[in-house]
């Protein structure tokens, strides 16, 4: 099996190329995918140990409802503000029309309950192309205000609430977290962004008119560059109303202003065409004064945690984005035994 040029895996993702699927449009049969994507969820359950989950439907203004699950620890004891937790509101990826966990099994959110630890609430928010932007990002918005009007009940510390996802729902939080900023909403304290979906104009990078039409030679490797790009493509087409250009709700890139912004985290992929956009927003918020820390995964591709979780560099991914949401949600730990 030959690598493609150009394209430097890391060594030890090396032998995963070779798993990869075909490219194969989600969209062509939406229903479909998303059935697949259940049954792989289902044949799989998540361990929650340790971990008991509620779920809420919360009115929306035309009468329908969102459903959000709320995740916490059985054992958790909190800190020392009533023995309150911070919260975190995951936003699942999955190019805004897939990636829905099955009901009480949203993986990240009992990660993110367990490690941290967290009120973890996973949002149920609505998906194109049946319901295109902005239904999903005001989804999103709705569930945070909700969580903070009601975190007294959840047993939430109001002043530690962040949001985080990885691709489309790092695009999301972004969004989310100016939504806040804008609608003079809830305060964030922390945006945790990984391998986010910023900007449509990434859809508009043109893919190579050698590989355009097929894979290459039966020999070469997948590359995973071509095969995220033309997802991505797709991905906008089907989340933007036809004949609509993005405003920043849509894709956070586009915003002109990024100052009063929450601390952020952005992590990229080596080899994932998102990753100059994520690079090039995580200067933007330093330039107007955001606190950033910022993480490239060299020789890595989008989703490549998907096909190789139980290497080391799928791991090292993971603490670190982790650890970095942990430290900014209980700052005083973070500090050291003594800090002031």
């Amino acid at each position: 099996m030959t690598v493609p040029p150009g394209l430097r895996v890391h060594p030890e993702l090396a032998p995963f190329l070779a798993s990869l699927p075909p490219f194969a449009d989600p969209y062509k049969d939406i229903g479909a995918t998303r059935e697949g994507f259940r049954a792989l969820l289902a044949s799989n359950p998540a361990d929650r140990s340790g971990i008991r989950s509620e779920r809420y439907d919360i009115p929306r203004a035309d009468g329908s409802a969102l459903t959000v699950e709320v995740y916490r620890p059985e054992d958790a004891e909190g800190t020392a503000q009533g023995g309150a937790l911070p919260a975190v509101l995951h936003f699942h990826g999955g190019g805004y029309a897939v990636g829905r966990s099955l009901p009480g099994q949203d993986r990240a959110a009992l990660a993110l309950c367990r490690e941290l630890p967290a009120v973890t609430v996973a949002v149920e928010y609505r998906l194109a192309p049946e319901h295109r932007y902005p239904a999903g990002v005001e989804d999103c918005y709705l569930a945070l205000e909700w969580t903070a009007r009601r975190a007294a009940e959840l047993g939430i510390d109001p002043e530690r609430i962040a949001v985080t996802g990885k691709s489309a729902g790092g695009g999301l939080s972004a969004a989310v977290a100016l939504m806040a900023r804008d609608r003079g909403g809830p305060r964030l304290a922390y945006q945790s962004m990984c391998v986010p979906d910023l900007d449509d104009r990434v859809a508009e990078e043109p893919i190579p008119a050698d590989v355009a039409s097929g894979p290459g030679t039966a020999d070469a490797a997948p590359d995973p560059r071509l095969n995220s790009l033309r997802t991505i493509r797709l991905a906008w087409q089907h989340y933007l109303p036809e004949g609509a250009v993005a405003d920043a709700y849509a894709a956070a890139a586009r915003a002109s202003d990024l100052s009063g912004l929450p601390p952020a985290y952005v992590l990229v992929c080596d080899l994932d065409p998102l990753r100059d956009t994520g690079l090039a927003y995580a200067r933007r918020l330093m330039d107007a004064g955001v606190p950033v820390t910022v993480r490239n995964v060299p020789g890595a591709w989008h989703g490549f945690e998907l096909y190789a979780p139980e290497t080391w560099i799928a791991k090292e991914m993971t603490a670190h984005w982790t650890g970095h949401l942990r430290a900014a949600l209980y700052p005083e730990a973070a500090l050291g035994p003594g800090a002031e």
